[in-house]
């Protein structure tokens, strides 16, 4: 079915639906139904007026969605406040709200959040010597936004509380 090809009250009233149907799922940023409704064929006009109504009756809100996103993917997938703000800008949040939304993140949840990723990650690495264990963990890390200092001081503190004592450990070694 093309929207083009149905009077104007029935496109709204489906491009409505369409809105009502993604938020019953989850919360959405204005960018993802803006998206959404274009994949489906709606027009611009349709679309901004639908979204401007969503705004202004709360349904969408850009902030508080980003602010949930944080508290989620932060304490479901361990991902640092690099790695969210990335995430929040590719769902079209405004780069300021996105760090906003991440700064809620402190330093401090950061590295408990990365000591717990290590630990339980640890766990999985198995017999394999010092370097490869260091290697992974800092790759495990990377990829879930860790800055690289703060990575390397988390896998050399848990480590060395796992019973490694070899050089690796050393700041040297890491530096």
């Amino acid at each position: 079915m093309d929207p083009a090809e149905l009077p104007p009250d029935e496109r709204r009233k489906k491009a409505k639906e369409i809105c009502f149907d993604l938020l019953a799922a989850r919360p959405r940023s204005a960018e993802e139904l803006r998206q959404a409704l274009k994949r489906k064929g709606f027009d611009e006009e349709t679309t901004e007026t639908l979204l401007g109504k969503l705004d202004q009756a709360g349904l969408i809100n850009d902030a508080e969605f980003a602010e949930m996103w944080v508290r989620s993917r932060h304490a479901n997938m361990g991902l640092a406040r690099n790695a969210l703000v990335a995430e929040l800008k590719r769902k079209g949040i405004d780069g300021d709200i996105a760090v906003q939304a991440a700064d809620e993140v402190d330093r401090e949840a950061e590295e408990q959040r990365a000591r717990e990723l290590v630990r339980k990650r640890m766990r999985s690495l198995g017999n394999v010597d010092e370097q490869t264990a260091i290697r992974r963990l800092l790759g495990f890390l990377a990829r879930k936004g860790y800055p690289q200092g703060l990575a390397y001081t988390v896998i050399r503190d848990e480590l060395r509380e796992f019973g490694a004592e070899s050089a690796l450990l050393d700041d040297a070694a890491l530096d």
